[in-house]
């Protein structure tokens, strides 16, 4: 049976980090890419807040590039997914949907979150062309724009909030007739001028041409009317899902189901195991936060096994 030093499980900007910085410190670490190779990144195009690169980079362009780095100082790359590992004793044993096992004395989780969608046709083939998950990542292609927001969360208040730094015209659309937001981040959104609230409506259809998003169809949850509304872009703030199914609860996770780590460090309950990126951060969530926390879970795993 194979065995590793360092296993990192998901290939993100977090994941991709992991291993440059593990493949440096001579670990020779092995990176499972899952079903999503890159992770979110590779779903974007233009990303402007990413650090050394004044003109922007595409999303999948900077994600080759991490892994190319890795690669060059030997970290081992393959298009596996995890199934199930093993947490109970060390080594840790990894099982994978094709079916293989691999020991690991360490590993490294950066499986990240995935933002939820409504399910709308063309929804999924317009990210990137009007529909986003992230204000912060993609608010700025909005200046004196028209946007609408999907939530009524905090998230949702924070990403309106955001946008009204750039869009001329911010709109939020809610199922119900009030928020689930904190108070303070509700009367933070009812007192800015630029946002305007549309209750008891959900989106029945994006409608875009060859440029994108151009509109929405809405209809009146309690009327049944339905009405077409103009936007350059869709927002979605209805959360995300930590993919975290395959650890069987053998790591303690927050009520939202991220993991938890310990006193900002990438350590997870389970000595040896480590957490890094989305999956383990439900605030942030920007490719240079989860790189960062990529590159702390990578030096803990190489100080885990000096000390052991």
């Amino acid at each position: 049976m194979e065995s590793r030093k360092v296993v990192i499980i998901g290939s993100g900007p977090a994941g991709h980090t992991a291993a440059i910085y593990a493949s440096r410190a001579n670990l020779n670490p092995l990176v499972l890419e899952g079903h999503e190779p890159g992770g979110q990144l590779t779903t974007t195009t233009d990303v402007e807040n990413f650090p050394g690169f004044p003109d922007g980079v595409q999303g999948p362009e900077l994600m080759l590039m991490m892994k190319k780095q890795a690669e060059r100082f030997d970290a081992e790359y393959r298009t596996e997914t995890v199934t199930e590992i093993d947490t109970t004793s060390r080594p840790f044993k990894i099982k994978l949907e094709s079916g293989g096992e691999i020991i690991a004395e360490t590993a490294i989780i950066s499986t990240g979150a995935s933002a939820k969608y409504l399910g709308l046709e063309n929804e999924k083939e317009l990210i990137g062309r009007g529909v986003s998950a992230c204000a912060t990542c993609d608010g700025f292609f909005y200046r004196d724009k028209i946007v609408h927001i999907v939530g009524g969360g905090d998230t949702a208040m924070e990403e309106a909030t955001f946008l009204t730094k750039f869009a001329k015209e911010v709109y939020v659309i809610h199922r119900r007739d009030t928020l689930r937001a904190s108070k303070t981040m509700q009367q933070r959104a009812f007192d800015n001028p630029k946002i305007s609230f549309i209750w008891d409506t959900a989106i029945e259809e994006i409608l875009f041409d060859q440029t994108g998003v151009t509109g929405l169809v809405v209809k009146n949850l309690k009327t049944g009317e339905t009405t077409n509304r103009d936007t350059d872009g869709v927002f979605m703030a209805i959360g995300h899902t930590p993919n975290t199914k395959f650890l069987n609860g053998q790591v303690d996770l927050d009520d939202h189901g991220f993991i938890k780590t310990k006193n900002g460090d990438p350590d997870t309950n389970v000595p040896g195991l480590f957490a890094c990126g989305d999956v383990q951060d439900s605030y942030y969530r920007q490719a240079i936060s989860a790189a960062g926390s990529g590159c702390m879970a990578a030096m803990r795993a190489e100080r885990f096994l000096s000390d052991s």
